[in-house]
């Protein structure tokens, strides 16, 4: 879809700060990661967004539920990199919440920069309006034992 359809707004950034254990301690999450303001002008140089869905995740087991969201990451990773090779060098992957990859994230420098990446609320995309613009339904999960279903986006020039 045109990156035009991308929904930043400043409020997301707050539920982060107020509703994320992760909050200040990674640094693909705020106040490390880009703000609404500074997403806005990133996004500016783009014109195309890809919008991935991944369903089928666990249900009830946080556990569970949390090592998968860790295997979207990945995957969205691998996409950015197979846009780079397909010569879309300024492709650039964003998952849904804290990056899974150190624990805990050494906040004094990255050690994993190559698939390291923000998440889109951290950055202030909301997230539901995103989706929705981009064709998919999505509402808020209401019962600890739904699967729900989790979204990342791949910035393309």
């Amino acid at each position: 879809m045109s990156a035009e359809k991308v929904v930043v707004r400043n409020w997301v950034r707050l539920k982060c700060q107020f509703g994320c254990d992760d909050y200040g301690r990674r640094l693909t999450c705020p106040p490390y990661s880009p703000t609404p303001e500074e997403f806005r002008k990133v996004l500016s140089e783009y014109r195309w967004v890809m919008i991935m869905q991944f369903g089928g995740s666990p249900s009830g087991n946080l556990n569970e539920v949390v090592a998968y969201m860790n295997s979207v990451h990945e995957r969205s990773v691998r996409v950015e990199r197979e846009a780079f090779l397909q010569g879309f060098y300024a492709a650039f992957a964003l998952a849904s919440g804290p990056c899974p990859n150190c624990s805990p994230c050494n906040i004094e420098g990255c050690k994993n920069p190559f698939v390291a990446r923000p998440s889109m609320e951290g950055c202030g995309v909301d997230v539901y309006s995103t989706v929705r613009n981009a064709g998919f339904e999505i509402n808020v999960v209401r019962d600890t034992s739904a699967k729900p279903t989790f979204y990342s986006m791949l910035l393309v020039e």
